[in-house]
């Protein structure tokens, strides 16, 4: 049986559980959504400090679990943690989706700074139409997901050397970027798939920064094309 690995960004799992479970519904396959250590309230693991160290503990997760044709889908966040899933070369890994995807230097078009917004400024920042979406609890400040994301990305949320090692990578990569996204912006997601050598660039209308949130049906379809 094939399996979805579905990594979710800073927003935490819950921006990834019901595209998963869509996906779940419509290709019969395994999907697993794990919460990063860290995220969710959950505790950082010892040693596991960067992206790449998430990265190597994905890998021996897939290992342990004994998995073969494993795609990994990552969001935001993720899409730099299934970037560097993809470098380790696992041969369980038969495809990636980088989805809005973060991680990477891009001269002109600088990520977005999310260390100081609120979760109602991140989400005019994060959405196409925010006034579809449902509202959030009102709060001040970063939530402790956008907490937990910085532990591991450090202020920048960016690797200057990410960049060029993606001309690593040697499986599919298919990268899918909301029109609309003003975290990264799509110029931004043209860079990340034109270092991938075995690269596609797909573009979502009437998309932000997450895509399995607002348009679910768009982005199932990109990632199983």
């Amino acid at each position: 049986m094939s399996t979805f690995l579905l990594l979710h960004g800073g927003g935490g799992v819950q921006t990834m559980s019901g595209f998963g479970d869509l996906l779940a519904e419509r290709t019969q396959s395994r999907v697993m959504l794990p919460t990063h250590p860290g995220f969710g309230g959950t505790p950082r693991s010892a040693g596991v400090t960067t992206v790449a160290d998430l990265a190597a503990s994905y890998v021996e997760m897939l290992d342990e679990l004994d998995l073969t044709d494993v795609t990994v889908i990552g969001n935001s966040f993720g899409g730099w943690l299934a970037a560097e899933i993809a470098l380790r070369k696992s041969p369980r890994v038969t495809g990636v989706a980088i989805v809005d995807g973060i991680g990477i230097e891009v001269d002109g078009h600088p990520l977005t700074d999310v260390s100081g917004l609120s979760p109602a400024e991140l989400r005019t920042y994060s959405f196409h139409d925010p006034a579809k979406l449902p509202v959030p609890p009102s709060a001040g400040g970063p939530s402790p997901d956008v907490q937990a994301l910085l532990a591991y990305t450090g202020p920048t949320m960016s690797d200057p050397t990410l960049l060029e090692r993606l001309g690593d990578i040697d499986v599919p990569v298919h990268v899918v970027w909301g029109e609309s996204d003003r975290i990264a912006d799509p110029e931004y997601g043209k860079a990340y798939a034109a270092a991938i050598p075995r690269s596609t660039y797909t573009l979502l209308p009437a998309t932000g920064h997450l895509p399995q949130l607002e348009t679910p049906e768009l982005l199932l379809a990109a990632v199983l094309s």
